[in-house]
């Protein structure tokens, strides 16, 4: 992001709009905004080119697709400088769905779906294949309890 942009009330109210709904007709947020929905396309348009939009994702349920087994993996590197090389290889898993480098005891933190234990299991024995990567440490999740990406960005905007 730019270090002089600014996001004004407008910006905000339309953020919020899409954060809820990322696919919401920019009619319906200029209609519920009092405004144009060119002024609409304009403000969003210049949100990403500014880097405060970053694209749009959607929220797949993977249990309902049979990938309902989760768990985050701690990855421990031989060495720190190694980094990108393992990140370009667990990219070419598509069961690890998010990956994070991080300081700590692991040098890296996925999150992985599978069908069930034994699928896991197959993900990880992967991941420990890759060649760099000392050991792994496995947590099963047993619930998300709660994913609320609005949350920051509502206590942000609503202060």
């Amino acid at each position: 992001m730019k270090e002089n942009f600014y996001i004004d009330e407008t910006d905000k109210k339309i953020l919020q709009f899409l954060a809820v709904n990322t696919r919401m007709p920019f009619t319906e947020i200029a209609k519920k905004m009092n405004v144009s929905a060119g002024t609409i396309h304009v403000r969003v348009k210049k949100m990403e080119d500014t880097g405060v939009i970053k694209g749009t994702s959607l929220n797949i349920d993977y249990g309902l697709l049979g990938y309902g087994f989760i768990a985050y993996v701690g990855v421990l590197l031989s060495k720190s400088n190694k980094t990108q090389n393992v990140l370009a290889k667990l990219e070419k898993l598509p069961n690890v769905t998010i990956t994070s480098v991080i300081s700590g005891k692991y040098n890296l933190f996925c999150k992985i779906y599978a069908k069930n234990a034994e699928d896991a299991k197959n993900v990880i024995y992967k991941i420990d294949d890759i060649e760099d990567v000392i050991r792994t440490e496995s947590m099963i999740i047993m619930e998300e309890s709660f994913n609320d990406k609005n949350r920051l960005m509502d206590a942000l905007f609503n202060d």
